[in-house]
C-alpha cells in the first residue's frame, strides 16, 4: 500500500498534463479557426472627411486616429461610423454644448497598432490644427501579443505630441475583446483578459500624457456581450449599432473637450 500515494500522484500528474495538452490543442485549433474567418475589409469609398451641422455654428475640427474603428470597418456608410455618429451628436449640440459645424476627418488605418500612431499624429497636424482628437486603438496590439506596457508607451507618446500642439485628446481604450463572436470559448475569455490588461495600461499612459480616457470595455462591453447585433457579419468589427453605442459612450468626454478647447 505504500506505493499507492505515488501511483495516485503519477495518475493525477498524467491527467493534468493530458488536460493541459488537450486545452492547448483546443486553443490552437480555435486560433486557426479565428484566423481563417472572413473578416470585414475597409470600404475604399468610405472617405472619412466631411462636415456636419449648420454653417453658421462655431466650427469644431474633429480628427480620428487609430485602427479599423477609426475608419469604420464593418459598415458601408460614413454616417454609420463611430466618427460620423459622433460628429452628428456634436453638430446637434446639447444643453452644455450648443450646435457646432463639425469638420470631421480620419487618419486611422485598419490593422494599426499603437506603434503606428506616430505617423498618424504627423498627418493629423498637417494644415489646420484639430480642436479634438479621438484615438481608438488597442485591439490589434492585444491580438498581436504585444506587451501592454510597450503598446501603452507608444500611445502615451502620441497623446503627448497632440497635447503639446494644443489639441484636446480623448482615447477610447481597448474594447471588450471577450464580446467578440469570431472566437469560441475559451479563446474568447482569454482575449477578454488580454484586452483588459491592455486597457488598464493604456488608461495609465493616457492620463499621464494629459489625455482623457473613456474605458470602452467597462462602459459598453456588457451591451456588446448581450446583443449580437452590435457586431457586423464577421463577429469582430462593430456594426452601425455597435458604433452608435461607442459614439454615445465617447460623446460626453468629447463634448467636454470641445468646450475646453474653445
Amino acid at each position: 500500500m505504500a506505493g499507492l500515494p505515488e501511483r495516485v500522484t503519477r495518475a493525477a500528474a498524467t491527467s493534468l498534463l493530458a488536460g493541459a495538452v488537450g486545452g492547448a490543442a483546443l486553443i490552437v485549433g480555435e486560433l486557426l479557426a479565428a484566423k481563417a474567418r472572413r473578416y470585414a475589409k475597409p470600404t475604399m469609398g468610405l472617405a472619412l472627411r466631411t462636415s456636419m451641422g449648420p454653417q453658421s455654428a462655431p466650427p469644431l475640427r474633429l480628427v480620428l486616429l487609430g485602427d479599423s474603428a477609426a475608419v469604420g470597418v464593418g459598415v458601408e456608410w460614413l454616417s454609420d461610423t463611430v466618427g460620423g455618429q459622433l460628429a452628428q451628436l456634436l453638430a446637434d449640440g446639447s444643453a452644455d454644448l450648443g450646435p457646432r459645424h463639425v469638420l470631421l476627418s480620419s487618419v486611422g488605418v485598419a490593422g494599426s497598432r499603437s506603434s503606428d500612431l506616430s505617423t498618424q499624429v504627423a498627418r493629423s497636424l498637417l494644415g489646420d490644427r484639430p480642436d479634438v482628437a479621438v484615438v481608438l486603438i488597442g485591439s490589434y496590439d492585444a491580438a498581436s501579443g504585444r506587451g501592454p506596457e510597450d503598446a501603452a508607451a507608444h500611445l502615451g507618446q502620441a497623446v503627448r505630441r497632440l497635447r503639446s500642439a494644443g489639441v484636446q485628446v480623448v482615447v477610447g481604450t481597448c474594447p471588450d475583446l471577450g464580446a467578440s463572436r469570431s472566437m469560441a470559448p475559451p479563446l474568447r475569455q482569454i482575449a477578454g483578459l488580454i484586452g483588459r490588461r491592455m486597457a488598464r495600461a493604456q488608461a495609465k499612459a493616457v492620463a499621464e500624457a494629459g489625455g482623457v480616457v473613456v474605458d470602452l470595455a467597462a462602459e459598453t462591453g456588457a451591451v456588446f456581450r448581450a446583443d449580437a447585433g452590435t457586431l457586423c457579419y464577421d463577429g469582430f468589427h462593430p456594426s452601425a449599432d455597435g458604433y452608435r453605442v461607442w459614439a454615445h459612450a465617447l460623446y460626453p468626454a468629447v463634448a467636454k473637450a470641445a468646450m475646453t478647447g474653445v
